[in-house]
């Protein structure tokens, strides 16, 4: 035990006030002149690069207005019969391309030739009864100057048989004609009279028959009118029964078939005109300020992935979409929150051929329209304003 003690009390013992040695400094990466230009350089670019994107923002971003409340849409015709009937023939399926003029479907039109040939009987008909009665007022204007001639002849005889009683008168008065002589004459006079007023009255039946039998060519000719209007009528009923396009489209949503029975204005199918496309963008009334016609828009559709449309700003509506809806909402009721409103905005397409094969009304868009052309429009009225206020100032 002494010796292992001995041992440990030989052993050397760590000095208590000895220090460890210090591990070397750690040098600062900014001390190295590689980070420092890495750095300098990147402060540099960032700076650059934000005085770029505040240009662009000052310049051109401020200006453009974009939303993803924007759908492709167009003014399809919807396809109905005018008569009613029952199906014969449907010369379309779905999603045809059709021409105008082109025909869609036929429906049984018999019962409409039929009428149509009872139309044009009675239009014949109606046309006999003018040239009989044309007939009749001729002889109707024969017979008055038949009736006047017989005027004539009798004012003749009524003249002689006047001065052959003035030129007797004097002899019998002397006695150197006979009396009876005298009685005769004026018996002739007096039937000269008769004659006359008979050719007169014979005159004036003849001029009224005349215009009754005008009246009766009158009634004839617009029964032939009647008859000529039902005969139209029916000639456009079965012209209806053959349905045709009456544009360029696409047919879709068709829903006839052959045997079915339509009544009038049923519809059958809707002939959408691709070539006729537009855009319908709902911006919000904070961005419509600067929209003006004729500003160019940049159109992104789901269906062309990263393709860019281009488009034009057609119109504005007149009005924000809650203005036309079938319940307008009453603001001046009730409690009032504000809910920023959406103002329709009619864009035109403008892309070719390929993009239209695959564009479809409903597709849904993302549209940025630019109205830097407009910038200056928020001064020039409160310039204006101004001015108005001038002018106002004066009458106070």
């Amino acid at each position: 035990m002494s010796e292992h003690n001995d041992d440990q009390s030989n052993s050397p013992r760590p000095d208590a006030g000895q220090q460890k040695p210090q591990q070397p400094a750690t040098p600062s990466p900014l001390s190295n002149p590689k980070v420092k230009w890495t750095l300098l350089i990147s402060g540099v670019l960032v700076a650059v690069a934000l005085l770029i994107w505040l240009g662009y923002y000052l310049l051109v971003g401020r200006y453009l207005q974009e939303t993803n409340n924007a759908y492709l849409q167009a003014d399809s015709v919807a396809v109905a019969p005018r008569v009613n009937g029952y199906v014969t023939a449907v010369h379309v399926h779905d999603n045809q391309i059709v021409e105008a003029g082109q025909p869609l479907l036929q429906i049984d039109g018999r019962t409409y030739t039929a009428t149509l040939q009872q139309a044009q009987a009675a239009v014949a008909a109606r046309e006999a009864d003018i040239a009989a009665a044309q007939a009749n007022v001729q002889s109707q204007h024969a017979s008055l100057a038949q009736a006047r001639t017989q005027v004539s002849s009798a004012a003749a005889s009524l003249r002689f048989a006047r001065a052959e009683v003035a030129r007797f008168a004097p002899l019998a008065a002397s006695g150197a004609d006979t009396h009876e002589h005298q009685e005769s004459l004026s018996h002739d006079l007096e039937r000269a009279k008769a004659q006359y007023d008979a050719a007169r009255a014979q005159v004036d039946a003849a001029q009224s028959q005349i215009t009754a039998t005008g009246a009766q060519l009158q009634q004839a000719q617009a029964g032939l009118k009647q008859a000529q209007a039902d005969a139209d009528q029916a000639a456009v009923a079965v012209e209806d029964t053959g349905l045709t396009s009456r544009i360029r489209g696409r047919v879709g949503d068709k829903t006839v078939q052959v045997g079915q029975f339509l009544g009038a204005g049923t519809r059958t199918m809707t002939i959408v005109p691709l070539d006729a496309l537009y855009l319908i963008a709902n911006f919000k009334e904070t961005q419509v300020g600067l929209m003006r016609r004729g500003q160019p828009a940049e159109i992104e559709v789901d269906a062309l992935s990263g393709v860019k449309l281009h488009g034009k700003v057609e119109s504005l509506a007149p009005g924000t979409g809650s203005q036309f809806a079938l319940l307008p909402p009453e603001n001046a009721t009730g409690n009032f929150t504000k809910v920023v409103q959406r103002v329709p905005v009619r864009i035109r397409l403008l892309v070719g051929d390929e993009a239209r094969k695959v564009l479809v009304p409903g597709m849904s868009a993302e549209v940025t329209i630019d109205t830097r052309s407009a910038k200056d429009a928020k001064a020039r009225a409160e310039d204006e304003s101004d001015q108005l206020e001038e002018r106002k100032e004066p009458a106070r």
